[in-house]
């Protein structure tokens, strides 16, 4: 195990009971561990933490970077935190208390503590001295962070290979980028820091307090992750159920019944909704039976154009490409949108009607034409109807302080079948009064 990359002997005890694989780590050198569990994709870091005798675990601990530690301890049981933090140095203790003191997806419970930062007017030659003495001991030595003399205040971010190709002789702040540095409250939440690195192109954002004092920076690979559970997290409730915390082969029977039998209640008596639309349109249905056969059809368009709209509208708002105040902006382009791809529909519904009369394939009746026009005419409507709720659903739920995932794309095509149907007899009647109906 020990000649695998960290990441290979991560995979690999995953694949391995957990007592078996906490027997493993124990057996490995501390420095090892603590490799090992440095990795995102090593499942449950907890638990095999929690099958460790203390000291092994303190020894772990003791060797992992500080927002890797942090999580972890995020995760056990209080019994346990309390037998390792006395077995842990006190300036340990000290940087996570403060780490844990954040919530977990926030700036601060992304930081590391572990970084490299010098005086503002040390020389080049100075600062890369220093990251040799003590670089081995860091996570970071590729983003320094220039300190004002007196007040220790974040005045600069310079670049590892910004010091290695400047003048030694010159102040290290002459070789950071003229700009302000960009940083972020340690309440910040994790998709703007995500965002930031991104816009500007950094491995790394400096977390300060409200008056400028330096407390960790989040690396690009710590957001990464986080962002990658949270997109996880948002295709999982777009599909109609909670988000699962574990690994999907991981979770016991029970919460995966748990996680996924509230949102399909919800959505069950929701449909039934659609029941008494129909028990509604009862007389209707008797006199023309031929509209029954149609209403799969209607409701599956309207809901599936209405979940295309709040997929679109999640991811970016997400993204933040849009914000609350474009909603209008939206629906100006979900509108019209909704009626070509409507039409469009109508107009296939109406080939499709007229080819299957004209072939002999079925027969629609005397009054077919119009049973065209009322398919071609509800479907415009109910494709518009559903782009724009669909659209719009996202921001009402954003506005009402929910996560516009919860604006899932089964929840929203239920909400389009109720309706659906409603327009669908509602053009109906205005097309076939007099005639069938």
């Amino acid at each position: 195990m020990a000649v695998l990359r960290p990441a290979d002997a991560a995979e690999a005890l995953n694949g391995l009971e957990a007592g078996l694989a906490a027997r493993v780590l124990e057996a490995m050198p501390s420095p090892t561990a603590a490799q090992i569990l440095d990795e995102p994709d090593l499942d449950e870091p907890a638990e095999l933490i929690e099958l460790l005798p203390v000291q092994a675990a303190a020894a772990i601990l003791t060797g992992l970077q500080p927002d890797r530690r942090a999580d972890i301890f995020r995760e056990l049981s209080e019994p346990t935190r309390r037998a390792l933090l006395p077995r842990l140095d006190a300036e340990i203790r000290q940087g996570l208390a403060e780490l844990l003191s954040y919530p977990p997806r926030s700036a601060g419970g992304l930081m590391t503590t572990d970084f490299v930062s010098v005086p503002a007017d040390w020389t080049v030659a100075q600062t890369l001295e220093h990251i040799h003495s003590v670089g081995r001991g860091k996570e970071n030595v590729y983003t320094i962070c220039l300190l004002d003399p007196k007040t220790k205040r974040l005045v600069k971010v310079v670049g590892l290979w910004r010091l290695v190709t400047g003048d030694p002789k010159a102040t290290v702040s002459t070789a950071a980028w003229p700009y302000d540095p960009i940083s972020v409250p340690p309440l910040t939440d994790q998709e703007e820091v995500a965002r930031l690195l991104s816009k500007y192109k950094l491995l790394a954002v400096p977390v300060v307090t409200e008056h400028g004092h330096l407390l960790g920076i989040v690396t690009v690979d710590d957001v990464i992750h986080a962002i990658i559970e949270e997109g996880t997290e948002d295709v999982q409730k777009l599909g109609g159920s909670e988000a699962l915390d574990e690994p999907y082969l991981k979770i016991d029977f029970l919460t995966l019944i748990r996680k996924r039998a509230g949102w399909l209640c919800i959505l069950f008596l929701s449909e039934m909704l659609t029941a008494s639309a129909m028990q509604f349109y009862q007389a209707e249905l008797e006199k023309a039976i031929v509209l029954t056969l149609f209403i799969p059809l209607i409701m599956s368009s309207g809901g599936n154009s209405g979940s295309q709209a709040t997929s679109l509208v999640i991811r970016s708002l997400a993204l933040r490409e849009i914000g609350l105040k474009d909603w209008w902006r939206i629906a100006a382009r979900e509108l019209p949108a909704g009626l070509v791809l409507g039409a469009l529909l109508g107009v296939i519904g109406v080939v499709r009607i007229g080819v299957w009369q004209q072939l002999g394939l079925f027969d629609y009746g005397a009054y077919w034409p119009l049973v065209a026009l009322t398919v071609g005419l509800a479907l415009t409507a109910i494709v518009t109807f559903g782009s724009v709720a669909g659209s719009m659903l996202p921001f009402i739920l954003k506005r009402l302080g929910f996560d516009p995932a919860t604006a899932s794309a089964p929840f929203v095509a239920t909400l389009v079948d109720v309706t659906g149907l409603v327009i669908y007899f509602s053009v109906a009647y205005a097309v076939l009064r007099g005639t069938l109906l």
